[in-house]
């Protein structure tokens, strides 16, 4: 089983292609390829759970906020 990841719309691109350039066999998918550009974190989160992702933020604000609502609601996260 490989791990998934979903990049969201604000991190940074070469943050993803570095990533894939030191491993090429990483599931990454970005915002764009996702067409979640300008969708809120947990429209965000509630596609990455639906497609087994991870979703990948570098907004330590609000994305763990989000993730622990989702598990208190009682809805499944693969992590992020």
């Amino acid at each position: 089983m490989s791990i998934r990841f979903l990049a969201n719309a604000g991190l940074n691109r070469a943050i993803v292609n570095g990533a894939l350039d030191r491993e090429p066999a990483l599931d990454f998918l970005t915002a764009t390829e996702a067409d979640l550009e300008g969708k809120g974190d947990p429209d965000v989160s509630e596609f990455a759970a639906s497609q087994g992702r991870i979703p990948v933020s570098p907004d330590a604000s609000t994305m763990p906020i989000h993730f622990s609502d989702r598990l208190r609601s009682g809805r499944m996260s693969p992590g992020v």
